[in-house]
């Protein structure tokens, strides 16, 4: 049985959440490998919604979750949002939830800079103002805070002090008062015994799993085009997005993601500023953000909305060596008398079938669209590929020639069990 590594294939929010919830109960560990919580899932079990930020979803299954080393982690958000599941009935232990010791943390100090640099900058980038992007800053300048430093405060202290000497510039030119370093090392400290609780070498743990032999789910935030080398750049995230950070994510090693399941929506959606070529402001955009309840999970921001892009999703399917995709979100096309996707762009006088680098180019991409009948029947709560119609099989398999992959999945709404299973990603 093969590993399976998940993976946004396009702007994010392409419906993971009930994909790796899906999985999970095939799965026997679910690890998250990237990210902080600017981004979440949706789960919905029985009727009843799980909203998680930087939990993995397997948690929800009772299945062993790992936040890898590779995520950002907010302390405080993180026993927050232990304590809002288990309000829902999902109680957390260190038996259920394992936190990378090697892991860095985000401060107060993070979310100051994020928010300041966002309000006064004239170029913006849209980003939650969580302190995500100031924390992958500060691990990249070898200054960071880790969660094992929570076990030394005597080490702490000097390294607090560190911290500040790099802050203390940055916040004066944003106009933001001194931070108080005594006090964030109190905030630490009293936190620190229920943090290190969940503490251990997450590489170790999943190596020993890997090596009896159980099947390991990677489940990473956001999507493709939100990597900070491959995404549409500078609009984008603060992390590698992409399938091959599961592996330096997690410390497993480059063999053990194995399978890459993109997700997939049947159109595009993007929050926050940047390019989007395919972008729709006209009815049928409404009529997508609407019945698709395009909506942020948890900042609330409208998604922007337009047709599917399969010169975007191609590229995806490439950079992260996808193996077969989770299209989602079918039903939300239902009753579009003509659908249109993107086979290319012209970019002033040239032609080209891949989304380039330069801010420019990607901001003057015009798309070129190939148009498809509709249909008017439903697709929703489908279970089986025979009982969609004609019209949305080709659909489905003009998808499969442009972007070079297999539908492995498809989602025809958001509970669990409305899914086609075309082909086992476990399986390989």
């Amino acid at each position: 049985m093969a590993n399976v590594t998940v993976v946004g294939a396009q702007w994010g929010d392409e419906g993971k959440g009930k994909i790796v919830d899906w999985l999970s109960n095939r799965a026997d560990v679910v690890v998250r490998f990237q990210g902080g919580h600017n981004a979440g899932h949706t789960l919905v079990v029985d009727g009843k919604v799980y909203k998680l930020a930087l939990l993995p979803s397997g948690v929800v299954q009772g299945k062993l979750s790992v936040i890898g080393n590779g995520v950002v982690v907010d302390p405080w958000h993180l026993l927050g949002e232990i304590a809002k599941i288990a309000e829902q009935g999902v109680v957390i232990t260190p038996d259920l939830l394992v936190l990378a010791d090697n892991a860095t943390l985000i401060l107060p100090l993070h979310k100051d800079l994020d928010q300041g640099r966002e309000a006064q900058s004239s170029q913006k980038i849209g980003t939650t103002g969580r302190g995500i992007g100031p924390a992958y800053e500060d691990k990249v300048g070898r200054r960071a805070i880790r969660v094992a430093d929570l076990a030394d405060p005597e080490a702490l202290k000097p390294k607090i002090e560190r911290l500040l000497s790099h802050h203390g510039a940055l916040r004066r030119g944003l106009g933001l008062p001194e931070a108080d370093g005594e006090a964030l090392f109190d905030q630490l400290m009293e936190i620190a015994p229920q943090i290190l609780a969940y503490a251990q070498p997450a590489w170790r743990l999943l190596d020993k799993a890997h090596k009896a032999g159980k099947r390991i789910l990677f489940e990473g935030a956001q999507g493709a085009l939100l990597d900070v080398d491959h995404g549409t750049y500078p609009f984008v995230t603060s992390s590698n997005t992409v399938a091959g950070q599961a592996a330096a994510g997690s410390g497993m090693g480059p063999k053990g993601p194995g399978y890459v399941l993109g997700i997939v929506k049947a159109y595009t959606t993007r929050v926050g500023e940047g390019p989007f070529a395919a972008e729709l402001n006209d009815e049928v955009g409404r009529h997508l953000a609407t019945v698709g309840r395009e909506v942020g999970v948890n900042t609330g921001r409208p998604r922007r909305c337009g047709w599917f892009d399969a010169v975007l999703v191609r590229q995806s399917v490439a950079i992260n060596g996808i193996d077969g995709i989770a299209l989602t979100k079918l039903d939300v096309l239902d009753g579009l008398k003509t659908l249109k996707i993107c086979v290319g762009y012209r970019i002033g006088d040239r032609t080209v079938d891949y989304l380039p680098a330069g801010m420019r180019d990607q901001a003057a991409a015009v798309p070129i669209y190939e148009e498809m009948e509709g249909w008017s029947e439903s697709t929703v709560g489908a279970r089986s590929f025979k009982d969609l119609n004609a019209n949305a099989i080709k659909y489905v398999r003009r998808i499969e020639e442009l972007i070079e992959a297999p539908v492995a999945l498809l989602s025809t709404s958001p509970e669990r069990d409305d899914t086609i299973l075309m082909r086992d990603p476990f399986q390989g």
